[in-house]
């Protein structure tokens, strides 16, 4: 049996005890569909590093009504899934191996159907990523294209996405250029997301600092470079990931390298920037860079985790303008927040900690926007992200 997550510490949040399964054999391997599964309306799926004990993706049962989390172990043996997406149907899951092992090839991108009542995985295929590291993913709203972004080649995918939901090789490739101030010169492409509405795809180089824009095909999924293909920002702030509000209007960015994050307003799918703001409290001194940005389902607050202060900075959002306001800056409870999620409800943020190994829980106040930590720490190896699904 493989070695399962471990319930650290349970204050708040009650517990609902499951039988764990075991995995199969072989790099790509799953888990056997559990006997029996308990109540809940959500798996949570978390990606990890492979370099010390994990596997590969794990997942759990998250009951949004009370906000219990329950083990269901491994449920994809691969090589340093770092980053997840799901199809818009929810009847796939895509994983980037961010790289391989002694006897896996890396630098791909995996694919599985998704038992959508257990949640258990079943591998499809995976295909090349074009590059080198590779670090981030999306689907277009359509389903019929995946990009993926490679960090260490500064190079970007896409891939179409078959009706079984297998991969095809790269339709469109792209390398970026640029000079670069960063300690690590180069482009290092890190994020993408797609415009509510999938006439656009956005993707952030943390290296050249540009946020460039595709169009979208509508029939195809196929993607071009828009007209302006980029937007420039302040060299050496390193826009990493991207977030952009329901209303389509609006678009995020947390700057790696400067501790900020940059609001766009989007029209016609060219960004231009509105204002620029400190991710970290005004007293703090000591080494940061920023991870992961997202923001709620109803657009009203945005989140940024912060490595180094360790923490997660809440924003509100005016809804007309764009613009962002400091809420408050909570510690994570652990040591390098590298991804957290919000729940599909808003309820709930589950943060990820890199560096101590851990997911911690915290709820969501709907009217401000601040977290509160519910007491439940889960142990995890090297968790990278984490990404929520609705069970069916």
């Amino acid at each position: 049996m493989k070695a399962q997550p471990i319930l650290r510490a349970l204050l708040a949040v009650p517990f609902v005890a499951l039988s764990l399964a075991s995995c199969g054999s072989g790099s790509e391997s799953t888990t056997a569909t559990p006997t029996e599964t308990p109540a809940g309306d959500y798996f949570a799926y978390i990606g990890t590093y492979t370099a010390t004990t994990s596997k590969g993706i794990h997942a759990f049962r998250f009951d949004s009504a009370t906000g219990a989390m329950t083990p269901m172990g491994v449920v994809a043996e691969t090589p340093n899934p770092a980053f997840l997406a799901v199809s818009p149907d929810n009847r796939f899951l895509y994983a980037v191996n961010w790289r391989g092992s002694d006897t896996v090839e890396g630098h791909t991108v995996s694919a599985y159907a998704r038992d959508l009542a257990t949640g258990q995985l079943t591998f499809l295929n995976k295909v090349s990523s074009q590059g080198e590291a590779p670090t981030h993913l999306a689907v277009d709203h359509n389903q019929k294209v995946l990009i993926v972004v490679n960090y260490d080649s500064g190079t970007m995918a896409a891939l179409p996405i078959q009706e079984d939901g297998r991969l095809a090789e790269a339709s469109y490739t792209q390398k970026y250029d640029g000079p670069s101030v960063h300690r690590q010169a180069g482009p290092h492409a890190h994020g993408v997301v797609y415009s509510p509405d999938n006439r656009f795809a956005f993707v952030a180089d943390v290296g050249v600092d540009k946020v460039y824009t595709y169009d979208v095909d509508q029939t195809s999924g196929a993607i071009a470079p828009h007209d302006p293909p980029f937007v420039a920002v302040e060299p050496g702030r390193g826009p990493r990931h991207l977030a952009i509000h329901p209303n389509g209007r609006f678009l995020y960015a947390n700057n790696e390298s400067s501790s900020s994050v940059t609001a766009f307003e989007v029209t016609d799918g060219t960004p231009k920037e509105l204002q620029t703001l400190s991710s970290l409290p005004a007293d703090h001194s000591g080494n940061n860079s920023t991870a992961e940005i997202q923001i709620d389902p109803a657009g009203k607050f945005l989140y940024v985790s912060n490595r180094g202060h360790d923490s997660i900075a809440v924003f509100a959002v005016d809804q007309n303008t764009g613009m962002l306001t400091a809420v408050e800056h909570v510690l994570s409870q652990g040591k390098t927040p590298r991804n957290f999620s919000l729940d599909p409800t808003g309820q709930y943020l589950l943060a990820g900690n890199q560096g101590s190994d851990t997911l911690v829980q915290f709820r969501v106040d709907p009217a401000t926007g601040r977290l509160t930590p519910t007491g439940l720490t889960l142990e995890i190896p090297t968790p990278s992200c984490v990404l929520f699904v609705k069970a069916e």
